[in-house]
């Protein structure tokens, strides 16, 4: 175990790693890693961030895959409450935004009822970044003015959908952002398809977002679980449904720009 900074009560910094870039992180959270003393990290983390840390931090792996568990949740949460009453500061390094779907909210729940002070750095989340570095905006003038963010894994593996997140697309009134998606994308566009959504629905599926290896697929709705299939989509990957991710959309709009400079 590491040696504490300080005796006394430490604390606990949440911070997001971004989509997984590490130069994509922000300043804040290079500093708060700079300070630590034990890091507590997800799997889905710029591995050279790690490998920059002081050989002194402690760090400690509590990643999670579909379907394995490295800690349960409970167990993540005591542990950095031990490491901070120990007097250490620790740094829970979480993928994306520690409050989007990261279980952020429960683990400073966790540190303020032990009453050990706790801190969060937010994140660039994947959410956002993910269909930017794609070129997909989740807004764009004239198409949409509003995007859902939603996850598709479940406790138990099945697809769900709310009741909000399928009139985004039936209504087109919104692009609808899945993260967590890839296993359950298949019930995803049943669910769609059969609330009445267009097949046409332009989908973008990105995946590794951020990274060298960064992939997007660009399908109709009703074909995006058959060349997921086909293409070998796997996790991490964000999935843009609505009418922004028509790769043509952008293209539309610089042809209309440049007849309006002409015509004006």
């Amino acid at each position: 175990m590491t040696t504490p900074r300080a005796a006394g009560v430490g604390r606990v910094t949440l911070v997001g790693a971004g989509p997984g870039a590490a130069d994509l992180l922000t300043y804040r959270a290079w500093r708060a890693l700079a300070a630590a003393d034990v890091v507590v990290t997800d799997r889905l983390v710029p591995r050279e961030v790690l490998d920059d840390l002081d050989p002194r931090v402690e760090v400690v792996d509590v990643g999670k895959t579909p379907r394995r568990h490295t800690l349960p949740q409970a167990e993540i949460d005591a542990l950095l409450v031990a490491r901070a009453l120990a007097g250490a500061h620790v740094v829970r390094l979480k993928g994306g935004d520690p409050f989007v779907f990261g279980r952020g909210g429960e683990e400073v729940a966790a540190c303020r009822a032990a009453g050990v002070p706790v801190e969060v750095v937010p994140g660039v989340s994947s959410a956002l970044a993910v269909p930017a570095l794609a070129g997909v905006p989740l807004t764009h003038r004239g198409t949409t003015t509003a995007f859902h963010v939603v996850t598709g894994h479940t406790r138990d593996g099945e697809a769900h959908l709310d009741d909000v997140s399928v009139a985004c697309v039936t209504s087109r009134a919104a692009t609808l952002v899945v993260l967590m998606g890839v296993a359950a994308l298949p019930g995803i566009v049943a669910r769609l398809l059969d609330a009445g959504a267009a097949p046409g629905t332009p989908v973008a599926i990105v995946e590794r977002g951020s990274l060298p290896d960064q992939r997007v697929t660009r399908v109709a709705l009703d074909l995006a679980a058959k060349r997921a299939e086909e293409v070998g989509v796997r996790a991490p990957a964000v999935v843009v449904i609505g009418d922004v991710a028509d790769e043509k959309l952008l293209e539309v709009a610089r042809d209309a720009g440049a007849a309006g400079r002409v015509g004006g």
